[in-house]
């Protein structure tokens, strides 16, 4: 068993971030630091840089997102970045969507322990939830997969011009390159690379935002939507 660590001491930035949410983003740390470690949700040596590399990273994302959406966060892990999403931001109603059972418990005693009534907690892969969750207006994602393939499985789960937000590194412009043919067919209309907490965290947040117009994720999955569509009907009617 991995022994727990002890959190750093919040960086003053993060009052400014959190605001009178701070007191939850501390506990959130600890339990990443005690609980996530434990589990092996994160490793020992993320906990050293909790605050600047995974909550405050996480957190400036809200700057991008619009008001009072729906969010899907695809492959929540340890509930990055859906939980300090959520701290920042309690306009918006969240589903923390993850397929491993110890990473959903997890994430379901994150979001009792801080209140967290605008967060719903969905164990399940974004291809299994097709047509069964509602389409959102925004879809997160951090380190789960490659650029094409994340959006393989997150821009299908959209409305129509909605957005998916992935939190990207250094290779984000060349991930954006190589992942051109894809995204057109899934129906993005505008892929960009933008930067958000300039003055929060050094370096700043880079994240890949990918816009799509009528069909998002494109005709097959239009197709797959309304076929699940049609079936709830059935079932409604029964």
């Amino acid at each position: 068993m991995t022994e727990a660590a002890e959190p750093p001491a919040a960086p003053e930035s993060a009052r400014t971030v959190f605001g009178e949410r701070l007191p939850d983003a501390m506990r959130y740390a600890e339990l990443l630091a005690e609980t996530g470690v434990r589990r092996g949700l994160i490793g020992p040596r993320e906990v050293p840089r909790l605050w600047e590399r995974h909550l405050l990273n996480c957190a400036v994302l809200g700057e991008v997102v619009p008001e009072g959406v729906m969010v899907c966060d695809v492959g929540s892990g340890a509930g990055l970045p859906g939980i300090p999403l959520a701290l920042v931001r309690p306009d918006l109603r969240i589903t923390l969507l993850e397929p491993l059972l110890r990473r959903t418990n997890f994430l379901h005693e994150v979001v009792e322990l801080l209140g967290l009534d605008h967060v719903t907690v969905v164990r399940g892969r974004a291809e299994e939830v097709l047509g069964t969750l509602p389409p959102v207006h925004v879809v997160t994602a951090r380190a789960v997969a490659p650029l094409d393939r994340l959006a393989g499985w997150g821009v299908p789960l959209l409305k129509p011009y909605g957005e998916m937000l992935a939190l990207k590194g250094d290779t984000a412009e060349e991930e954006v390159a190589g992942a051109r043919a894809a995204l057109a067919k899934l129906g993005a209309e505008r892929v960009s690379v933008i930067h958000v907490g300039e003055d929060v965290v050094e370096p700043a947040a880079t994240v890949v935002r990918v816009e799509v117009g009528e069909s998002p994720g494109g005709v097959r999955f239009a197709a797959k939507r309304a076929k699940a569509a049609r079936t709830g009907r059935t079932r409604r009617r029964r």
